[in-house]
């Protein structure tokens, strides 16, 4: 069976092969994850669709395709012609030796004379953010304890063995390699820069040295590039008085995170606020195609989230149905997975507008760059306590500017202003009077 680059996405047109998590020769149970894929969206396992033994790779890691184009063969069990499995060393995705004589536990799992899970087994329970981070660091996964359910290994302890120091080599084919890259990381910052084409990571960048581009990074900068060269972007900001409202969330956030479970930040009185003012100006949710304008029907607001060496940004649907407590936990939820590595598909698809929280890392003033496919994208500085002119005095308040980049094509300033005046006045009528 032609085993075809799958579609993860509604306006996803190419996928890029991250890692292949099986070789050739490799037995593959029907459900089993063999291969991760990267797109602009989303990095995702591919699930096998039958059991069988991959017979065929045919496109290298790293390599970017069209959806539906070839990119394995497997054969399905019971077919004739079967390939024997190829007796080979784990591969370094999976980090680990594989114990001599592994014993099966209780749990039907496979583990070594330790009692410790072997490496497919460890492979399995590894999230694909986790194996990212650890060939990230250059962390070897056999030496890490797993403190997650059932000794599953987390980014936290991925994170927490790369910080006591080089971890050793993970392959033979890979050794020399790995110690040349960990020893320019591990470097003191006031050392010489290595000669060469020294290598480091994007998450641990070092002067002097190469940093790879991971698929995601390719496809970040591939975009944002199409965006500019196709969108024509204008800009513009507004100043607003949130006083009122920083009282009204500082008042309720303590409440807020004990009965819900997530932070109460400006983010979902911000949202709120800005789907009311999309719905009096509709262009500001709207695309631009070769037929026209279209305005879309829904109110399906993304919010940017910034990752350690990523950038993603999941989607609120129907954010014009959610209260100012809803959209906070929406936020969260999407946040929390984000951060976790759980994003699929249909979270990070679908956006009609994008929000990004720049102030989050102290940003005043910042220029966004448009999210390809829609008319606008709109930031929320920092809130800075400052002396403003009210009539004739002088009062200290909280004032955050509001910046918005747009597609020129679909929005004039008469439009854009118009949206950022009436986003204005909802941001300032809220106050501690308000309901969640």
């Amino acid at each position: 069976m032609t085993i075809t680059m799958p579609q993860l996405g509604e306006t996803v047109t190419e996928g890029t092969v991250s890692q292949w998590l099986k070789k050739p020769g490799d037995r593959i149970e029907k459900y089993e994850s063999f291969v991760e894929v990267s797109t602009d969206k989303v990095n995702a396992e591919v699930p096998s669709p039958v059991s069988g033994v991959l017979r065929e790779i045919i496109c290298k890691e790293g390599e970017t395709v069209a959806t539906g184009a070839p990119i394995a063969v497997i054969d399905e069990a019971g077919a004739e012609a079967s390939a024997a499995p190829v007796a080979a060393a784990p591969s370094a995705a999976a980090a680990v030796s594989v114990p001599a004589a592994p014993a099966v536990a209780s749990n039907g799992a496979s583990r070594g004379p330790s009692g410790t899970p072997n490496a497919a087994e460890l492979l399995r329970r590894m999230s694909p953010a986790v194996r990212r981070l650890a060939r990230e660091h250059q962390v070897d996964l056999g030496n890490v304890k797993g403190t997650g359910k059932g000794g599953r290994i987390t980014a936290s302890d991925v994170l927490a063995a790369a910080s006591e120091g080089p971890a050793a080599a993970t392959a033979a084919s890979i050794m020399h390699e790995a110690v040349r890259e960990r020893a320019v990381t591990a470097a003191p910052a006031n050392a010489p820069a290595p000669a060469g084409s020294g290598r480091s990571t994007y998450a641990a960048p070092v002067p002097g040295t190469l940093v790879p581009l991971s698929p995601a990074r390719k496809i970040i900068a591939q975009r944002m590039v199409e965006s500019l060269a196709t969108a024509p972007h204008a800009w513009t900001m507004v100043e607003v008085d949130v006083t009122n409202l920083w009282a009204w969330r500082a008042k309720a956030k303590d409440r807020f995170q004990a009965e819900k479970g997530y932070p109460l930040t400006l983010l979902p009185f911000f949202i709120s606020a800005v789907v009311a003012s999309l719905k009096r100006h509709p262009l500001l949710n709207a695309r631009f195609t070769n037929d026209g304008i279209y305005v879309e029907k829904q109110y399906n607001i993304g919010i940017a989230v910034g990752m350690e060496s990523n950038l993603v940004v999941p989607v609120i649907r129907d954010a014009d149905g959610l209260s100012v407590a809803g959209l906070a936990v929406a936020a969260g939820k999407l946040v929390e997975k984000a951060r976790s590595g759980k994003l699929g598909p249909d979270d990070l698809s679908g956006g009609t507008f994008t929000v990004n929280n720049t102030g989050a890392n102290g940003s005043i003033l910042s220029k966004p760059i448009i999210n390809a496919g829609q008319a606008a994208i709109v930031t929320m500085e920092a809130v800075v306590k400052r002396p403003v002119v009210i009539g004739d005095a002088i009062a200290i308040r909280s004032m955050m500017n509001v910046c918005l980049s747009l597609d020129h094509r679909v929005i004039d300033g008469t439009a854009s202003n118009a949206f950022l005046s009436q986003l204005k006045g909802h941001l300032e009528k809220m106050g501690p009077a308000g309901d969640l």
